[in-house]
């Protein structure tokens, strides 16, 4: 398979995970973003349904977070530069890809990058 192949592979991938997000009713449904008066009549009640609120803040986030990084690589299949590592410039291996099409670093740097957020997250602790 060409490389040209490839990339259209992994276009196609990124547009369905993109229309699976737009379709998810989590990122669409707001219902359980709202909160009426009369189904809060006591304080657990109400803590029980700003941490359901919470959740979902949470959930809306990180699916806006992921349809966000889905763009930028269809951006770069567009410019030509998917699949190449944003630190070392090498190709990321097509395992990697196929797993993780929006990806933007190699296995090497994304491991460098998840040790340097644990460090930072052990120091705040």
């Amino acid at each position: 398979m060409s490389k040209d192949d490839q990339v259209e592979e992994y276009r196609l991938q990124l547009l369905k995970l993109k229309q699976s997000i737009i379709n998810e009713g989590a990122y669409n449904n707001t219902d359980d973003l709202k909160i009426s008066s009369e189904d809060l009549p006591d304080e657990a009640d109400i803590a029980s349904n700003v941490i359901h609120q919470q959740v979902s803040f949470t959930i809306r986030n990180r699916l806006m977070e992921k349809l966000k990084f889905i763009e930028e690589a269809l951006y770069r299949v567009d410019q030509g530069s998917y699949g190449i590592c944003e630190e070392c410039d090498e190709p990321i291996a097509s395992k990697r890809l196929r797993t993780q099409p929006f990806t933007t670093l190699c296995i090497t740097h994304a491991e460098e990058l998840e040790r340097e957020q644990k460090q930072k997250f052990r120091k705040l602790i």
